[in-house]
């Protein structure tokens, strides 16, 4: 099964942006073997994302999308649990934002992400990896929000979005890898035993 792995191209006072470094990083540690992982940088551009996702939605069929963006106020790794359909009035790289405010016109205005965000926290934190993770319900109303309803609202909900902080604040490219890397096998496991248990359900 396929998995894509999305960081963001550079924006505002962010010249390099800690998302795209990291999920480089993490495409060199890999995921294992039985992992097969697409890697791919998005624009910071309502328009272009737009485009973009329900094409690479349609051509690889993801297990699992994950997305992971820059925040300047994050001090921890962030796992967003949901995406919101409104408030989008920040000007992108291009200067533009969507006039109706929103992502889908007529879509839900919350859509939940499939995986248990509380759970992963829990796991990982007490892993011993030495970065921190919280979680959050509101991923900024911009394009890292605006990317993450779009992904929720194409895959069901199979999709997951990963704040990092801005890098040496506190963390290296390499803690940031290796914190996404536990977070994405841990996410990859979980879905896998709740498919399991479905598959149960069904037998029954």
């Amino acid at each position: 099964s396929e998995h894509l792995l999305f960081g963001f191209e550079p924006f505002g006072e962010h010249a390099v942006n800690a998302s795209w470094v990291a999920v480089q990083e993490l495409e060199k540690l890999g995921l294992g073997q039985n992992v097969d992982l697409h890697v791919s940088e998005v624009p910071v551009e309502y328009q272009a994302v737009q485009n973009l996702l329900p094409s690479l939605w349609k051509q690889y069929h993801p297990q699992l999308v994950v997305h992971v963006g820059v925040s300047g106020m994050a001090t921890t790794v962030t796992l967003e649990k949901c995406g919101h359909n409104h408030g989008y009035s920040r000007l992108d790289n291009c200067n533009f934002y969507p006039g109706s405010e929103c992502c889908m016109d007529g879509g839900p205005e919350c859509i939940h992400s499939v995986i248990d965000m509380d759970a992963i926290c829990k796991r990982v934190n007490s892993s011993g990896l030495g970065v921190t993770l919280s979680v959050s319900k509101d991923a900024g109303r911009y394009l890292c929000e605006y990317t993450y309803y779009t992904s929720l609202y194409l895959g069901k909900g199979r999709s997951a979005f990963v704040h990092v902080p801005p890098l040496g604040k506190p963390y290296s490219a390499e803690e940031l890898a290796q914190a996404l890397r536990a977070v994405i096998l841990e996410m990859l496991e979980l879905m896998e035993h709740n498919t399991e248990k479905q598959l149960c359900q069904h037998g029954q």
